[in-house]
C-alpha cells in the first residue's frame, strides 16, 4: 500500500519524506489557504523535494474552466495529478484531460456507482471519502471493500485512494480490504510507528544495558611509520 500525506505544509512533507515511508502528497484549496503563501510557489515546492505523486485541485465547476485549469496545473511539474470534484462536468473533463495525457484523481467519491464511472472516464485514482461517510452512519469501509471487488471485476487500471482518514485504525482497515493508496493527515502518519509497548520495552531495554558489565575499549594502536 502506498502512504500519502493530506497537506500542503511542506516542512510536514520533508520530515516524512525524509524518512522514507512517503509515496505522495494529496492538497485541496482549504490545505493550501492554511500555509498563507502562493498555491503555485507552494505546489512547485513540494514537487521539487522530488515527491512522485502530488494532487492539486481544480476549483472551476464548468468543464471548459476544469479544463483551462487542469492543463495549467499539469505543467507546473511532471508530478502533478489534477484533482477533480465527481460531477457530471467532472466526468467529462476528466475524459478529456485522460485523453492529452493528464493524470487525474478523482476526488469527493461516496458511492461505488461513482467510482464506477471515474474509472470508465479513465481516472488515474478515485478517492473515496470514508471518514465523512462514517459522520453520516454509514461504514466507510464498506465503500471500499465494494470498489475493490468492482475494480477487480473489469480490471480497471484506476487506483483506490482512501481519503478522509482519521484514525490509523483506518489505515488498517484500507489495507486489509486492498485500498492501494491511503492519504492521512501528518498526525495519523506519525501514530502508524508509534505503541506505548514499544516505548516501554526500549525502556526497558536501556535500563538494563546500564547493569551490563563493559569491556574496556582497546587501545587504538598508532600507525606505522614507513
Amino acid at each position: 500500500m502506498k502512504l500519502f500525506l493530506d497537506t500542503a505544509s511542506v516542512d510536514e512533507i520533508r520530515r516524512m519524506w525524509e524518512i522514507g515511508i512517503l509515496d505522495g502528497v494529496t492538497t485541496n484549496p482549504s490545505l493550501v489557504a492554511k500555509e498563507g503563501r502562493l498555491f503555485e510557489d507552494v505546489i512547485r515546492e513540494i514537487c521539487d523535494l522530488g515527491v512522485p505523486s502530488v494532487s492539486a485541485e481544480v476549483v472551476g465547476t464548468d468543464v471548459p474552466t476544469m479544463l483551462e485549469e487542469g492543463r495549467h496545473l499539469a505543467k507546473i511539474h511532471p508530478a502533478i495529478y489534477v484533482k477533480v470534484p465527481m460531477t457530471p462536468a467532472g466526468l467529462r473533463a476528466t475524459k478529456t484531460l485522460r485523453s492529452e495525457g493528464i493524470r487525474v484523481n478523482m476526488t469527493l467519491v461516496f458511492s461505488a456507482n461513482q467510482a464506477l464511472l471515474a474509472a470508465k472516464v479513465g481516472a488515474s485514482y478515485v478517492s473515496p471519502f470514508i471518514g465523512r461517510l462514517d459522520d453520516q452512519g454509514q461504514d466507510g469501509m464498506e465503500l471500499i471493500s465494494d470498489l475493490r471487488q468492482i475494480y477487480d471485476n473489469y480490471d480497471f487500471d484506476t487506483e483506490i485512494l482512501v481519503a478522509s482518514i482519521r484514525h490509523p485504525v483506518h489505515v488498517l482497515e484500507a489495507a486489509k480490504l486492498g485500498g492501494d493508496i491511503a492519504t492521512m493527515p501528518f498526525g495519523v502518519m506519525e501514530k502508524l510507528a508509534q505503541h506505548p509497548l514499544t516505548d516501554l520495552g526500549l525502556a526497558r531495554f536501556l535500563k538494563d544495558w546500564e547493569k551490563v558489565p563493559k569491556a574496556p575499549r582497546a587501545a587504538i594502536p598508532a600507525p606505522r611509520r614507513s
